[in-house]
């Protein structure tokens, strides 16, 4: 009498729904994961933004508002995406005056969430749109419980 070595069916379909269960179980801790370690890197762009405003500031006696379509040479200097391409980027970032105040003494900066030009399909639906202004006050859209450390 010989034996088969091998895999039944029924074997070979048990394993596969343990996986299955086992990330359905990990996927969402794993895309929670993603979505802080992303909105850090979009908080570390910021920070390194308004340092980069304020040298900019001491040098011109302004700051420097800007964006995605900014013509403005100077503006180069400061980055509206997070990595070497935009489409690989989950925030734009963009810099204007303070709401009711002048460039020259206050500025905003924002970092957005899945535009048309970044990843659009990028969301953070705790903290949405980020924001930190020179005051050094920090905010986000969301309700989320921990948008900024």
């Amino acid at each position: 009498m010989s034996r088969h070595k091998g895999f039944t069916l029924i074997e070979v379909l048990i394993v596969v729904a343990i996986l299955a269960i086992m990330t359905a179980i990990a996927w969402p801790g794993y895309a929670r994961h993603i979505v802080k370690a992303r909105r850090t890197e979009a908080q570390l762009a910021l920070v390194d933004a308004m340092q980069r405003q304020e040298q900019y500031r001491a040098q011109h006696h302004r700051y420097l508002a800007f964006s995605s379509g900014a013509n403005d040479p100077a503006s180069r200097d400061f980055p509206w995406h997070l990595g070497t391409r935009p489409e690989k980027s989950a925030y734009e970032i963009d810099g204007y005056a303070c709401e009711g105040q002048d460039i020259r003494h206050c500025i905003v900066l924002r970092a957005r969430p899945g535009t048309e030009r970044v990843d659009a399909r990028f969301r953070d639906p705790d903290c949405g749109v980020l924001t930190f202004d020179s005051t050094g006050t920090q905010g986000a859209s969301g309700a989320g419980p921990r948008c900024w450390p």
